[in-house]
């Protein structure tokens, strides 16, 4: 791996080591001459690169079973590139995960209409979301683990939302090489919150070619069927028998091609599962994947109640990685535990509204094994 330097040189990272604090450099400038650092860290085998911007995870290396490090993460190696159209690579995302149906919803007798951007419909926040607000980032240690809190505020109005939303986002490596992400969040006026992570997953590495042989398990028996728009239609459907069954480990690859009308509105999966386990107070293990080739395992644990699995179906060979090769469709998958997809217009869904005096929190851990 190489970082650049304030005169643009190139280096090798420097990552912290366990219990130490995260190494700080210069990743880049926004066109405004905003300052970009990337922040790099590691313990219990995991190491990860995070920038400022977007509090994007640039990076993310584990081992395989032979103890060969790689990047399993996609991203690029400039600012530049984030900037000119990343579709979201690595980055936390709100004011509201997903889709809300053509970007409108009525809170207690309010009509808002929030950014679209995703056709008809808003995506992740709108045109400019979370994934790109520069976060104020605070390392720390804490006993064996070694972390960043990130800050954001985003104001009343701003994208359509209503109400000040300030938030914190704590990334932890555990001294087991598990990456905790805990979420918080308050307002000051009546709201929806939805917040998530979309780091694109390649457990055989970045750029390293499909995912479709990649094994996935989801402890759900349920799924939100969409509509051509992919907006849930509001009616949870069972998994059983169709190709959304993944309550046992099964490839990706081995209905994805399968003519049934969910896959050829997404080109894919791009659907939101329901988590058997409901909203829970503590976080609980709800999804596996295995890369077979490497040995790779990521296991998830997450307190929300559901979980979206993207299966990149919009890569399309533009977009160049750090390690310099292209990434084309269905090279990686996201994995993004949040709440239901258009919930503020699904009364029947889990609520997403967040008032004032109460605190938005959520937390998923990512766990990796050989």
């Amino acid at each position: 791996m190489q970082q650049e330097g304030p005169a643009g040189r190139r280096g090798p990272v420097l990552f912290s080591d366990g219990g130490n604090t995260p190494v700080k450099s210069l990743f880049g400038t926004l066109a405004d001459g905003t300052e970009i650092h990337s922040w790099a860290l590691a313990n219990g085998g995991t190491r990860m690169k995070v920038l400022s911007y977007g509090g994007i995870v640039q990076s993310l290396e584990v081992p395989d079973r032979h103890g060969r490090y790689a990047n399993v993460s996609l991203g690029f190696d400039t600012i530049e590139d984030y900037v000119a159209g990343s579709p979201y690579f690595g980055a936390l995302i709100g004011r509201y995960g997903n889709r809300i149906g053509k970007g409108r919803f009525t809170l207690d007798g309010k009509a808002y209409q929030v950014d679209v951007n995703d056709g008809a419909n808003s995506l992740h926040g709108g045109a400019k979301g979370f994934d790109q607000r520069v976060w104020d980032v605070e390392p720390f240690t804490k006993g064996s683990d070694v972390g960043l809190h990130l800050y954001c505020t985003s104001v009343d109005g701003e994208m359509g939302y209503p109400g000040t939303l300030k938030m914190k986002v704590t990334y932890t490596l555990t001294k087991h090489g598990d990456w905790r992400i805990d979420y918080e969040a308050t307002t000051d006026k009546a709201t929806v919150v939805n917040l998530t992570s979309h780091v694109y997953w390649n457990l055989a590495g970045e750029g390293s070619g499909t995912i479709e042989n990649h094994e996935l398990k989801i402890a759900a028996s349920h799924y939100t069927p969409v509509d051509s728009g992919l907006i849930p239609t509001g009616e949870p459907a069972p998994v059983a028998g169709t190709p959304f069954d993944f309550s046992r480990a099964k490839r990706i690859g081995e209905d994805l091609h399968e003519a049934h009308q969910q896959l050829l509105y997404a080109k894919g999966f791009d659907h939101n599962w329901v988590l058997d386990k409901g909203i829970s107070p503590r976080p609980e293990w709800i999804a596996t994947l295995k890369d077979p080739s490497s040995g790779r395992t990521l296991r998830m644990a997450t307190t929300e109640p559901g979980l979206q699995f993207y299966s990149g179906n919009f890569l399309d060979g533009t977009l160049v990685g750090p390690g310099g090769r292209t990434y084309r469709q269905g090279e990686a998958l996201c994995l993004e535990t949040q709440h239901f997809p258009d919930s503020p217009n699904k009364p029947s869904f889990p609520s997403t509204v967040l008032r004032p005096g109460q605190t938005y929190r959520s937390t998923t851990i990512h766990s990796f094994s050989r």
